[in-house]
């Protein structure tokens, strides 16, 4: 089976978009203040350590991150002084 090659710098406006459809979704929920910028450095936390994914999983972390995993994020960058 062929492996997967994407070539993540032309993929990243599509990869922009999922994100600000994500905070557009927040914001919906009453998240005002959530940004494109603020959902990819939630998503993509995890590739630091697990180098990056396939396609498909980054799509599904986009789009299948749950208010409450984001506001997780947030409480532990707090904490640490991330933000």
């Amino acid at each position: 089976m062929e492996s997967e090659h994407w070539n993540y710098g032309a993929l990243s406006e599509e990869i922009e978009a999922m994100c600000i459809s994500k905070a557009e979704e927040f914001r919906l929920l009453g998240y005002e203040y959530v940004s494109g910028k603020d959902i990819w450095d939630c998503v993509s936390r995890n590739y630091d350590k697990e180098g990056v994914p396939p396609l498909h999983k980054l799509v599904n972390d986009i789009y299948s991150l749950k208010s409450s995993s984001y506001m997780n994020y947030l409480t532990i960058a707090a904490y640490r002084g991330y933000t």
